[in-house]
């Protein structure tokens, strides 16, 4: 523990769904949804909004059309999240060199480290600095949480949202932690949670009051010390600047189960193509390929493959997750398929065999694409594709997506539905635009990029030096700004 609160957590307020409300004039204030819409989707970020009528993330989408019908559901936009992430991580980057990244929307950072604080004034003027900057460059909320560990920083960003800042001096951790839910302590879920309630623990006053022994022959020795530890508010864990990724997957869950073997193998072969180049644009390779497999009673199967050494080689991964296949049973049907490498490295050893395999199948295309087959006169007809047009549409108008048409300029994607597409012209920065109604396959209608989410951002190249120590305008309270 540190004897002051230069470790600090941020946490951005409902990414997702902020992100999406400040880029749509016409969702500001009202309920949005963002994640799966099929019938087996799920929320993954719920706007305030829509939290307050029992949405929240996890929660299958269904069940969030039941409990807020009225509210605006999205596809994911990662594209602009991670525009938005990269802005918010170079401004954490200017406050210390250890800025551990835990998510797109979340980091740890060691104030002391980069010296931008070594007491609790200095402190609490660099967080709300940070969110100051953080809504100026992103014109998004971001709550701060400021202490002398990880464990209570992060607790501390919890209880101060949304959009607040909360310090917890030295000293003061037990008291503050005393009446809180043991839910509330990193590593105690539902079932730990439930456990400990059935032993008369519901506070984590309660836990500390048991003592180590108690809570080890309950939990278990490593769990039971670590549980004991946190209930004291001791946690010397520090942040680390780089947090290696242990593994690159992608995964795709089907809103009807597959059946066809043809068409379970494409699918795999298409989720290695976007895992090498998830793993490519990490700049990795790696040596295991693993393919998981839940199958229509939910039971989840996986299967790895260790290769001669470490690959980003499309055709490697596509080929082994293929040998990986023909060991799962899928008669009884697919409801998701994963594929993902592991064994991760910063080089690559060629497969020279693979390569020529690549070479002689893109030539193999690009013959069959300049000389098609021919039946009686006429080029013969692809086979159709097994989705019906409806979700074809979908996949090509994502809800919530951008377009640009040519006429009306720059809008976005209520939804589609018996061959038309609904459109509602707005940018981030004007008033709620009109809603248009066109065919599904309008030529002057177009998929697009998502614009900046701010067009005009302040100037913030000498951060932290020139910032200003609160947000004008703003109620710098926030969630909780006073100290316990």
């Amino acid at each position: 523990m540190r004897p002051a609160p230069t470790i600090l957590h941020l946490d951005m307020d409902a990414f997702y769904a902020s992100a999406e409300q400040a880029a749509k004039p016409s969702l500001r204030g009202k309920a949005v949804v963002v994640g799966g819409l099929g019938p087996r989707g799920v929320v993954a970020t719920a706007s305030y909004e829509a939290r307050r009528l029992g949405v929240h993330s996890a929660m299958p989408t269904a069940q969030a059309r039941r409990l807020a019908p009225n509210a605006a559901y999205l596809v994911p936009r990662f594209s602009l999240y991670r525009t938005v992430s990269d802005q918010v991580m170079e401004l954490l980057g200017r406050l210390s060199p250890l800025v551990e990244p835990l998510s797109l929307d979340e980091a740890f950072v060691d104030l002391e480290a980069g010296g931008t604080a070594d007491d609790s004034a200095s402190a609490r003027a660099t967080g709300e600095g940070l969110r100051t900057a953080i809504h100026a460059v992103t014109g998004l909320s971001g709550s701060v949480g400021l202490a002398g560990s990880k464990m209570l920083a992060k607790i501390a960003s919890e209880e101060a949202k949304p959009d607040g800042l909360l310090l917890i001096e030295p000293g003061t951790e037990r008291e503050l932690l005393a009446p809180m839910s043991v839910r509330i302590l990193p590593g105690v879920g539902p079932a730990t949670g439930d456990h400990l309630r059935r032993a008369g623990m519901t506070t984590v006053h309660d836990l500390a009051e048991a003592g180590e022994a108690e809570l080890v022959r309950l939990v278990g020795k490593a769990h039971g010390h670590g549980l004991y530890r946190m209930a004291l508010g001791l946690d010397d864990r520090p942040v680390v600047a780089e947090r290696d990724a242990k593994s690159v997957s992608v995964e795709d869950t089907f809103d009807v189960d597959l059946h066809d073997r043809v068409r379970v193998r494409a699918e795999v072969e298409r989720l290695a193509v976007r895992c090498v180049e998830r793993l490519r644009a990490a700049d990795r390779s790696g040596r295991t390929v693993v393919l998981k497999v839940r199958r229509y009673d939910f039971s989840t199967l996986t299967r790895s493959e260790t290769l001669r050494g470490p690959t980003d080689d499309p055709t490697v991964v596509r080929e082994a997750a293929g040998r990986l296949l023909e060991s799962v049973d899928t008669t009884g049907g697919v409801r998701l398929l994963g594929v993902g490498v592991t064994g991760l490295a910063d080089y690559t050893q060629e497969d020279l065999f693979a390569q020529a395999a690549d070479a002689r199948e893109l030539a193999q295309r690009a013959q069959e694409h300049s000389s098609p087959l021919v039946e009686g006169g006429e080029e013969s007809a692809p086979e159709p594709e097994p989705d019906s047009a409806e979700l074809l549409a979908a996949r090509r108008w994502p809800a919530g997506h951008d377009v640009h048409h040519e006429e009306h300029g720059h809008g976005w994607v209520q939804g589609s539905g018996v061959g038309r597409v609904t459109v509602r012209f707005e940018e981030p920065w004007s008033a709620p635009g009109r809603v248009l109604t066109f065919r599904v396959d309008d030529p002057l209608l177009r998929p697009a990029d998502p614009l900046p989410l701010v067009r005009d951002a302040a100037d913030y190249s000498s951060w932290p030096a020139s910032l200003p120590k609160s947000r004008s305008g703003a109620d710098s309270s926030g969630g909780g700004e006073s100290s316990p």
